[in-house]
């Protein structure tokens, strides 16, 4: 099989290990800048030209798609889905996954825990959204927002009015949410394939930090998920159509809080937390949607 996997920096980890991972199990693989892909929508013959020249005989691709470039690089997922090239991620999953307030809305049609969120199209009645979420300390997070940035954590109600209409004036987009504050500074992460949490890990703020990302200087140790925790991580992903997913949550008193959902979770963490070949369960996962995507043979009588 040829497996293309869409990165734009091929000395990352997790697109290190996944090229590992492809030519292990006896595998081409190929890495490809998807801002270096002009795509080509003709009738009957959408294709992708890549540095010039025509891309061909790939088998499946496993898109790792930066926030920043969701909207270019989920066109590209969705070219190779026009042209029949199965995807580790949906184009579509990827969309609906980016999209904080979207899919928190999904997350609780589906009956998931979450910290309590409100959202508002700039609207001055500050005081009613702070009340609404349990008062403070509430966290605002900005609805674009990654690995932490664009999050703040208001101590008081006048310091959580003040950040929000000042964000507000910023024309800015932001959730309000409750702060649990039983989590302690950690969160858990589970990572999900294919149905299948293969791998999890709490992670701790550093003292003084609530963000628990690894970005932020917060640590990974691995943790052994509850059936219940277990059981949100797989609806989650299954609720927003991802076979890949990096599923986010809080522990609290009244169970597992779903925080987000990340469609293009990092390798380096959990692999190194868990001490588990995650890359490899995704190339495992890949050719098995390869293979029921190619034609059967036809028998003759």
């Amino acid at each position: 099989m040829k497996i293309a996997i869409l990165s734009r920096n091929p000395k990352l980890y997790s697109t290190r290990r996944l090229v590992e991972a492809v030519e292990q199990r006896g595998h081409e693989a190929i890495i490809l800048d998807h801002l270096r892909c002009d795509l080509v929508i003709e009738q009957g013959d959408p294709h992708i030209l890549y540095k010039g020249e025509r891309l061909s005989e790939i088998d499946a691709v496993i898109p790792r798609i930066g926030a920043s470039v969701t909207f270019y690089g989920t066109a590209v997922v969705r070219q190779f889905e026009m042209m029949k090239v199965k995807s580790a991620v949906d184009s579509q999953a990827i969309v609906r996954s980016r999209d904080k307030l979207r899919s928190l809305q999904i997350l609780s049609r589906a009956g998931l825990g979450m910290p309590k969120t409100a959202f508002t199209n700039y609207s001055k009645e500050t005081s009613g959204l702070v009340k609404e979420v349990g008062g403070a300390p509430l966290v605002i997070k900005l609805l674009e927002g990654t690995q932490g940035l664009g999050v703040v954590l208001a101590e008081t109600r006048k310091a959580a009015e003040s950040v929000i209409e000042a964000f507000h004036n910023l024309k800015a987009r932001i959730i309000v949410q409750e702060f649990i504050a039983e989590a302690g500074g950690a969160d858990i992460r589970a990572f999900v394939v294919n149905g299948e949490v293969v791998g999890a890990m709490k992670r701790q703020g550093k003292e003084g930090e609530f963000r628990s990302n690894l970005h932020r200087g917060g640590r990974a140790q691995l943790i052994k998920l509850t059936r219940q925790e277990k059981a949100a991580a797989l609806l989650a992903a299954k609720s927003l159509g991802l076979g890949i997913a990096g599923v986010d949550m809080l522990q609290s008193k009244r169970g597992p809080l779903i925080l987000e959902v990340n469609s293009s979770p990092g390798l380096e963490g959990i692999e190194k937390a868990t001490n588990k070949d995650i890359a490899g369960k995704i190339v495992e996962y890949v050719e098995g949607l390869a293979v029921k995507q190619r034609p059967k043979k036809q028998v003759k009588e």
